[in-house]
């Protein structure tokens, strides 16, 4: 099955990749996790490695491929086991996709090609206190003035935010509702721009994440993508790239934990023999593996559909939900299994756990996904 989606290329790219983690990732992640943060040096040996500009034009940096480059890259980056760091390191991942979609030529040079070589950090700005999931909703205002724009408002939990040298900023130009969003390119050491806090979380150790101030903070007219009112679309043409890999994310780490337990049950003793020889132990990791290569297959299937053209919001969405449930049932199971050890922090499977919890609130919760698929069902 694994053969009808990776080719050769996809293959040396996951060698490329298994070698990176083993090298620059696993023998520091769990300092880094300790410090939340990582080195922004990994950026730029990522970008060396060919790792960041996977799936992007060759003319600002990338390396072209296809949907599957980055499915197999995510695969194998989340051998890591810090969702975090993925997060961190891939958060230009949804901050430039809006550039290339909606930016002038002038506007994909300027901002990307520094992005793609790891020497200036992308996140992308939408959700703020009191908009989370409903885009539409967004207070923070744009008012042109001249040949700027004044924009006041706050966001929050913002990937990469504390440092990041480029934010793609959802900001309301025009009246209520869809039509009145507007992305604008909003640069570092742009005066009335600053980072409030950085935002404590239970899991994503590894990545920073930010609340970002705006007060009367002037943004050049020529760091607006695609016009007025076309931030709303430029968000969503995003979203379903971003749930896939959110998806791809949930059964990787899934597995991942499957390995753990799977590998600790053939170690571990308990009344005189390994704990996967009792059938209790051995039917939860029957179950686990099922569900892990059950939300596996999914996502390729997804995947392939996805790198078709084809329009699939609603088996997406379908694909971040499950993977998302799959993800949560599979850590807390690895847990289980290593009882006492699994919730000291040196097996690594706590860390999974609290890591994959987000995946159900991320890119759309749970409940706006259910949403999404109704509205696709009653059609």
């Amino acid at each position: 099955m694994v053969a009808k989606f990776f080719t050769d290329t996809h293959e040396m790219l996951r060698d490329t990749t298994r070698k990176f983690v083993e090298r620059e990732i696993l023998p520091y992640i769990d300092e880094w996790e300790r410090a939340q943060e990582f080195p922004r040096e990994l950026y730029k040996k990522a970008a060396d490695a060919g790792l960041l500009g996977i799936a992007y034009p060759e003319e600002y940096g990338g390396t072209n491929g296809d949907v599957f480059h980055v499915v197999g890259f995510t695969e194998e980056i989340c051998r890591c086991g810090s969702m975090g760091l993925i997060a961190g390191l891939g958060s230009h991942g949804i901050a430039v996709p809006p550039i290339l979609n909606l930016g002038t030529e002038e506007q994909k040079q300027r901002f990307v090609p520094p992005v793609l070589a790891g020497e200036k950090i992308a996140s992308l700005a939408i959700t703020e206190p009191g908009a989370g999931s409903d885009v539409a909703s967004i207070k923070t205002r744009a008012v042109r003035d001249g040949d700027h724009y004044v924009v006041n408002g706050a966001k929050t939990f913002i990937t990469s935010g504390c440092r990041a040298d480029i934010v793609t900023t959802a900001v309301r130009t025009g009246g209520d509702g869809h039509d009145g969003v507007s992305l604008l390119v909003i640069e570092k050491g742009t005066p009335g721009f600053s980072v409030s806090k950085k935002i404590e979380k239970m899991g994503w150790d590894a990545s920073d994440t930010a609340e970002l101030t705006f007060e009367d903070c002037r943004v050049p007219v020529a760091n607006l993508l695609g016009g007025e009112g076309a931030g709303f679309v430029g968000i969503m043409q995003n979203f379903q790239n971003e749930r896939l890999m959110l998806a791809v994310m949930g059964h990787a780490f899934a597995q991942l934990a499957y390995d753990k337990a799977y590998a600790y049950a053939k170690e571990r003793e308990a009344f005189g023999r390994p704990i996967g020889a009792f059938q209790v132990t051995r039917h939860k990791l029957v179950d686990m593996a099922m569900q892990v290569e059950i939300a596996k297959q999914y996502n390729y299937y997804v995947a392939s559909r996805i790198n078709a053209g084809e329009y699939v919001v609603k088996e997406v969405s379908f694909a971040k939900n499950f993977a998302a449930e799959v993800a949560e049932k599979v850590c807390r199971e690895a847990i289980q299994i290593h009882g006492g050890y699994g919730y000291a922090t040196e097996f690594g499977v706590e860390r999974l756990y609290r890591d994959v919890r987000l995946l159900a609130i991320g890119g759309g919760t749970t409940e706006i996904m259910k949403e999404v698929i109704w509205k696709l069902l009653e059609m």
